[in-house]
Parts: C-alpha cells; sequence; structure tokens
C-alpha cells in the first residue's frame, strides 16, 4: 500500500471543475428545453463550433475536437436533418461541403450563448475585478499544467 504524500486539495480541484460545468450545463440545457429545443452537449458543441466558424468542414471539426469523424458526422447529419445546419458545395473544391448554421441553428445557438453569459454572471456575482482576473488566472494555469503532460 503506498503512502505517498499528496498535495493539499489536489483530488477535489477537478471535481470542483467537473461539478461546476455539471451545473453550468444542466442550466443551459434546462433552459434550451423550456424553449422548445432538445441538444445534447454534443450538438451544441457543433453548433457552437460552426457559428465561430462558418463554412467549417467536417475536417476541421474533427481536428478541432479531436473526437471521432464518424460520431461528428452522425452529429452533423442529425443537424441537418433538424434544420439546425445546412451543407453547401465549396466552390473551390466541389468535393468538399462547407457547414453553415440556419436560421433555427443561429437562433439555437445564439440562445446557448445568451445563457452562458447569463450563468457566468451569476457564477461570478460578489467577486471583485482583481478575484475575477485572478480565477482566470488560475485556470489558465491549471489549463497550461495539463497541456504540458500531453505525450
Amino acid at each position: 500500500m503506498s503512502t505517498k504524500a499528496r498535495e493539499p486539495g489536489t483530488d477535489d480541484v477537478l471535481e470542483q471543475v467537473h461539478g461546476l460545468m455539471h451545473l453550468v450545463r444542466a442550466r443551459q440545457f434546462r433552459a434550451l428545453r423550456e424553449s422548445g429545443q432538445e441538444l445534447t452537449h454534443m450538438e451544441s458543441r457543433v453548433l457552437g463550433f460552426f457559428g465561430r466558424n462558418p463554412g467549417g468542414t467536417l475536417s476541421e471539426l474533427v481536428a478541432h475536437s479531436g473526437r471521432d469523424k464518424g460520431q461528428l458526422a452522425r452529429l452533423v447529419a442529425g443537424l441537418r436533418e433538424r434544420g439546425l445546419l445546412e451543407a453547401r458545395v465549396d466552390e473551390a473544391d466541389r468535393r468538399n461541403q462547407r457547414l453553415h448554421l440556419t436560421g433555427a441553428g443561429s437562433e439555437a445557438h445564439q440562445a446557448l450563448r445568451r445563457q452562458a453569459r447569463k450563468l457566468s454572471t451569476v457564477a461570478v456575482k460578489g467577486l471583485s475585478d482583481a478575484e475575477k482576473a485572478q480565477l482566470q488566472s488560475l485556470l489558465a494555469r491549471l489549463r497550461a499544467n495539463l497541456d504540458e503532460e500531453q505525450p
């Protein structure tokens, strides 16, 4: 049995971050359901990608997300069937399809963004500007530490 000493609080930090993000997602999707939109977490991420990258391709989404191409192709197909994404032929290379949010897709994406801004405002309520900056800095350090550990 290992008696290796651990740094104080190392076990809870990622659990707290995970719990916080779970709560945020639950509130985001509750608001979407109440507005009549039913989206999974991954569907919202796909809409977000094409909202930020209009005319992007499936290959670009795969490279950005690191997810399985087949899984993402099925998600994109489902979003197209539901009228949230549309594909347009790439004029420069007709073998490629460029993906764009439809009007309904844009509305869903904007609803997610509004809800995220609202939740962010609630989450940092009572924090000073200095505390918000410190929190952002600490989270950036966590990310950098994890990025350093990538093989």
